[in-house]
């Protein structure tokens, strides 16, 4: 085991009650910023728990996001909303969890056909919702999943004033996209017109912010930045970042699978000789982006202004050529993508505000997505009592108040995507799994058995009863999202 592994082990062994809460929140004086601050919050996709620096990574350089996290606050136990894109992201705008969201997985039917998703409905209340009721310009830039064009779920729709991106997840899955959507409109990429690479698409996505953040420096702004990267296509500009890691690294080559998407192409990934080199030149690129939007804050004297945010959607990926082995993306913990072992769901989390979030802050606080709308509410002054969310704010703990900081009963995810539907709940120390409703729940300790190896659920089978039960009572029936277990003969019955 490499000493960055143990490191982290150590780190996990502290835990705290984690758990759901409605219309919960926290009370912690922010007079000293009446207004509320800027609000950035920036969200890789697929970056494993351990591909940053400061949470283990010793292959791909991070210093700009190891930099904001030394003058802010990183977040060893925070996890995403579920272990794929689009319900994870729902519970991140939502503030509610995948047993009571209406988007609980990566839904691939209806009239907008593959990655158009099941969209948000009118009653959904999002982030940008409860900020623009706060007086705040929202825009969102990057990779949305949760409505197309003309529904309920389009982000102007939801809250948001603008927006320039991706809004079909699979049409994401182009890094050097022919056109993205601006409001509504289609925008043509002349440079990436008939195969050509000229435009990447979070380059364009940090020169768009940017242009965001300068035209709305006068009055509170909430940025969602949503980056398409390290996810696949593992296609990247071949310029001197790439080039530094080429040939760095033994490669397996990996060739378009030209069975895969729709009639558009939407879902297949394009071939790349050196897959390694070019996610390490992904997470590279991503920790450059960030500093331009860190710089330009500080250019325009925003700095002590702007809370900023940092989190990936789930844990790490195996698809198109990149693997979670490839540079220990996962650390110690188990599992990637799609699963709901910690390293499917365990992500980082870094926030910085000068002045405000103490700098050099390492937090065992037990959080989760859906805890972001309550927080930045908090942040910005605005009151969300009438709101059934899960989520509860961790404003105290980010501003150095942990005295302050309620705490969770338990945490609870679902996973639709497989054979079977996969639950997990966590609660204090412990984690349950169940891979399948008519089984019994795996069973773990978090403070001793981090990389979930050993399952005691036959050492404590009262308390493995009492999880699966909660797991049972922490979903709501969903007319899309139901249970799948295996069917009983009336034989077996019998």
């Amino acid at each position: 085991m490499r000493k960055h592994q143990l490191y982290w082990i150590m780190i996990g062994l502290c835990a705290v009650w984690a758990g759901c809460q409605t219309n919960a929140s926290s009370s912690v004086d922010l007079q000293d910023s009446p207004s509320g601050p800027n609000i950035v919050y920036i969200l890789v996709d697929d970056m494993g728990y351990a591909d940053l620096g400061v949470y283990g990574q010793e292959t791909i350089p991070t210093p700009n996001l190891d930099r904001m996290a030394g003058e802010g606050i990183r977040f060893m136990q925070h996890y995403a909303g579920s272990t794929v894109c689009a319900p994870s992201r729902g519970a991140l705008m939502t503030g509610r969890h995948s047993g009571h969201g209406r988007v609980r997985g990566n839904y691939e039917r209806g009239s907008h056909g593959f990655g158009g998703g099941l969209h948000l409905q009118p009653q959904d209340v999002t982030v940008a919702e409860v900020l623009s009721r706060g007086g705040y310009s929202t825009g969102l830039i990057g990779k949305w999943g949760l409505g197309m064009h003309g529904t309920t779920g389009e982000p102007t729709s939801k809250g948001f004033d603008s927006y320039f991106g991706f809004l079909n997840q699979a049409h994401a899955h182009w890094q050097f996209p022919e056109y993205l959507f601006r409001d509504g409109d289609t925008v043509e990429i002349a440079e990436n017109q008939n195969g050509q690479r000229g435009a990447y698409s979070n380059d364009l996505f940090t020169d768009g912010a940017i242009d965001f953040i300068s035209e709305h420096q006068e009055n509170p702004f909430f940025l969602y930045l949503a980056y398409t990267t390290p996810h696949a296509e593992m296609i990247v500009p071949e310029d001197s970042i790439f080039e530094q890691y080429k040939g760095q690294f033994e490669e397996t080559p990996f060739v378009e699978n030209t069975q895969g998407g729709n009639k558009k192409g939407f879902g297949r990934y394009q071939s790349q000789p050196n897959p390694k080199a070019a996610y390490a030149t992904m997470v590279h690129r991503i920790d450059l982006d960030v500093q331009r939007i860190l710089d330009h804050l500080q250019e325009l004297g925003l700095d002590e202004q702007t809370i900023v945010m940092f989190s990936s959607d789930n844990g790490p990926h195996r698809e198109g050529g990149a693997h979670p082995d490839q540079f220990d993306s996962n650390g110690p913990l188990r599992g990637m993508k799609r699963d709901l072992y910690e390293g499917g769901i365990r992500i980082p989390f870094i926030a910085r505000w000068p002045g405000h979030i103490p700098a050099g802050q390492s937090s065992d606080h037990i959080s989760a997505f859906w805890d972001v709308l309550p927080t930045v509410a908090e942040l910005a002054h605005v009151d969300i009592s009438n709101l059934e969310i899960d989520g509860i704010s961790f404003a105290p703990e980010m501003l150095g108040k942990g005295d302050l900081q309620e705490k969770h009963d338990y945490l609870y995810w679902e996973f639709h995507e497989a054979k079977y539907t996969h639950q997990a709940i966590r609660r204090g120390d412990w984690k349950a799994v169940r891979l399948n409703p008519s089984k019994p729940v795996e069973l773990y300790n978090l403070s001793t058995d981090l990389s979930e190896s050993r399952n005691v659920a036959d050492q404590y089978p009262d308390l493995a009863a009492e999880l699966a039960i909660l797991m049972d009572q922490s979903r709501t029936p969903h007319e899309i999202w139901k249970v799948k277990q295996p069917q009983i003969s009336a034989a077996q019955a019998d």
